[in-house]
């Protein structure tokens, strides 16, 4: 077995054992401009500013490693079966963000991978990316073959739907690339029609601007806009609702096997008459380890605000 065929194998395993569901692998080459491009000038990013931040990082992942050869990119389930219930006195918030914050999660689990990686390939260089870094990681999830990208623009990926978290290693070495997997949403468009919004403007664009998940993380100084109050409806961190009508993601889906992606109680159907008691101090203590925390205490009781006047409880 060639060393860079022996290499992916040890890769495969030790990310396995570490609990990532899924690993592909990418050459690390330029990405086409067009489409992100078009996407910033078109203001479709709207408030998610860093977005519009040194673009030529994001297209060529060898500005970000010299010398870079590789994409090993890595899906995590975080999916757990829980049925939201259909009451406006009841909050939702985005089953990702129900557990701790995959950001932490994920890089701790990277960083242990590329020290495996190490005990193979001393010299070896990296770099990783959970979401954080100047990558356009649905797109080399696709080129990996981890999934294809949904009308929605989440990566799909049968058996966990779209219910993954993606991370990247970018490497220095080159190992053999996997295909692209073909796209299957067919003629399909409920995940479209299913935006109160309008955001999904069509098949694989979003305009942040309306999109509900984008418009509960506003920055707590900031006002939920008056147009998009009453479509945001009990939302009060993040949305599934393109998500929840895939048909990719009905089923006896397998449940994630990560303690820390499990849903704090508190954090499911919660009432909000209770969300509006807390105190800071509750807050910081709930949300300790949590996305949520980012909006901090103003900018989730302003959400939970909102979602009390849709529900008439205010």
């Amino acid at each position: 077995m060639p060393l860079s065929d022996e290499l992916k194998a040890f890769i495969v395993q030790r990310a396995h054992t570490l609990g990532f569901a899924q690993v592909g692998v990418a050459r690390a080459e330029p990405l086409p401009a067009q489409g992100l491009l078009a996407w910033l000038h078109a203001g479709l990013h709207g408030g998610i500013t860093y977005m519009d931040r040194d673009p030529d990082l994001r297209l060529d992942p060898r500005m970000l490693l010299p010398g870079a050869a590789s994409v090993i990119v890595l899906s995590s389930n975080y999916y757990f079966p829980v049925e939201d219930k259909k009451d406006s006195a009841r909050g939702i918030i985005a089953r990702y963000a129900r557990g701790d914050d995959y950001h932490t999660v994920l890089s701790a689990k990277l960083r242990q991978l590329v020290q495996e990686i190490r005990k193979h390939a001393p010299a070896a260089q990296t770099r990783i990316a959970v979401d954080s870094a100047p990558v356009l990681e649905k797109e080399w999830a696709h080129r990996s073959g981890i999934g294809w990208r949904g009308k929605h623009s989440c990566i799909i990926s049968p058996p966990y739907g779209s219910w993954i978290f993606l991370s990247e290693i970018i490497l220095d070495l080159e190992l053999p690339a996997d295909q692209p997997m073909e796209e299957r949403c067919g003629s399909c468009r409920l995940c479209l029609d299913a935006c109160p919004t309008g955001a999904l403007i069509r098949p694989y664009v979003v305009d942040s601007r309306k999109c509900i998940s984008a418009i509960t993380q506003l920055k707590p100084d900031q006002p939920i806009p008056i147009e998009h109050q009453a479509a945001m409806g009990n939302h009060l961190f993040g949305c599934d609702l393109c998500q929840a009508i895939c048909p990719w993601n009905q089923g006896q889906l397998p449940p994630t096997t990560e303690a820390g992606f499990s849903p704090r109680p508190y954090f499911t159907n919660p009432l909000l008459t209770d969300l509006a008691g807390w105190d800071e101090a509750q807050f910081l203590q709930r949300t300790s380890r949590s996305p949520i925390k980012k909006v901090k205490y103003a900018g989730f009781m302003r959400n939970v605000q909102v979602a009390l006047r849709n529900g008439k409880q205010l």
